[in-house]
């Protein structure tokens, strides 16, 4: 956490601050704001370090903004690995799992926000790679929790994840519970309907 001490109309700046802290104040302005938020002025007046600072360390908006959204995947990627580690490998932990990674969404504002930063992910290329091999790892997690389950579909993983993310939408629309909740009672359903056709299988 920055600590600003105000006196008279001074500011006392912190002298150093690491790139990820940086990052992290970034992707907060990003979050409260939506990415045109992300200036140099802004994220000067966030973390204390001055502007021309992050200009020789960034380069230019473009560039910050890109280094910024890579630094969210990163923390993307750290979660679903702890959780896909944490989660029983079932399909109750399955459901665990996403319903974890869901509660990142917060409420409908904040939903609104991330898909400004999901568009910001489907103009670069290099963002659009980091979300197909993340949409891999998930996949493969949620696969992993399904191997015990005879006459689950080979493509489990990629159908729940699929399934996930229209839930998420559809809650956008009528946002009048929590999304966690919303959430995982669209994937109990999903599951016992999975489980209920393998077990049909001839």
């Amino acid at each position: 956490m920055i600590i600003r001490l105000y006196q008279d109309v001074k500011v006392t700046r912190p002298k150093t601050q690491s790139d990820e802290q940086v990052l992290e104040a970034a992707l907060r302005l990003i979050h409260e704001h939506g990415p045109e938020a992300l200036t140099f002025e802004r994220l000067a007046k966030s973390c204390g370090l001055s502007g021309a600072t992050l200009v020789q360390r960034f380069g230019n908006k473009a560039r910050l903004k890109q280094r910024t959204l890579l630094h969210a995947w990163d923390g993307l990627d750290d979660k679903t690995r702890t959780l896909a580690t944490a989660v029983p490998r079932t399909p109750a932990g399955a459901i665990e799992l996403l319903v974890a990674l869901s509660q990142g969404y917060g409420g409908i504002e904040s939903y609104a926000q991330g898909l400004l930063v999901l568009r910001e992910d489907l103009r670069d290329p290099m963002l659009r790679a980091r979300g197909a091999a993340w949409k891999t790892t998930l996949c493969n997690a949620l696969a992993a929790c399904f191997a015990g389950t005879p006459g689950s579909p080979q493509d489990i993983g990629l159908l729940m994840a699929s399934h996930w993310q229209g839930s998420l939408l559809w809650w956008s629309f009528d946002p009048t519970i929590e999304v966690t909740i919303y959430v995982d009672n669209s994937l109990i359903r999903f599951v016992a309907a999975i489980t209920t056709a393998a077990a049909r299988k001839p």
